[in-house]
Order: structure tokens, then sequence, then C-alpha cells
């Protein structure tokens, strides 16, 4: 499993929002700026986070984004999914991996025990955490 830039983004864009919230929104160019990252693929991670129901947004001069809930309550798990999707170490161990030699397979148990202490990991630490 290796986390690309926009799971990695993800995290700098919702910490940045826990950071600077003083309850009104932030502007997209605020957090560009603040984190160094593009106009353009910070408008694709928000829609992703969006999508996820992490954000509320508004329009217009005073519009922006602020996060949907306390930080306490994101999982930096929860953020890596919206963006990651997946975060499986081995293709057989997804909803769709389908193996025949799941049954008689060595290393199975091996990839289940990498999976589930990532997911322990990442699950126990929150957005609140992180920031502290």
């Amino acid at each position: 499993m290796k986390i690309t830039t926009k799971g990695r983004y993800a995290l700098r864009i919702m910490m940045d929002l826990a950071m600077h919230n003083n309850g009104s929104f932030i502007s997209l160019k605020d957090i560009a700026n603040r984190q160094e990252i593009s106009n353009k693929y910070l408008e694709q991670i928000i829609a992703m986070l969006n999508k996820a129901n992490f954000l509320e947004t508004a329009r217009g001069n005073n519009g922006g984004y602020k996060l949907a809930r306390d930080p306490s309550q994101y999982t930096i798990g929860d953020i890596l999914r919206a963006t990651e999707g997946d975060l499986k170490p081995i293709y057989c161990l997804t909803e769709d991996g389908e193996c025949d030699k799941k049954g008689n397979c060595k290393t199975y148990s091996f990839w289940k025990g990498l999976d589930e202490t990532v997911n322990n990991y990442i699950d126990s630490k929150t957005l609140e955490d992180i920031i502290k």
C-alpha cells in the first residue's frame, strides 16, 4: 500500500481547516497558499472530501470550506479512504479479491495481519490527535 499525494494532501487540507477554524469559511486560495498545493489539484481533493460529507461549503464572497464535524470525529483512516479508496496491501484481501489459492496460501495470514495492523493504527488516530 502506497499513499499517493491525494491522500497526503487530503490530510494536510483537513489539518489546515482544523487549525484555522474560527467558525468562518476558509477560501480555497488561502488553503492552497498555506499548503503550497495548486488550486486545480486542491479542487479535486476537496471534491472527494466533500463527497464524503467531511466539509461544509459556501459560495460567494465569504465562501469557502470548513469542517462539518469536530476534528476528534475524523479518523485518519476515514480521510485516507475517502481519497485513496481501499487501503488493502494485496488484491485478495479486497471485496473483489478472488484467489483460488487463498485457502492454502501460506502468506495470506501475514497479509491479513498487516492489513489489520495498518487499519487499526490509522483508525486509532484522529485529526485532533495529529494537530495537537
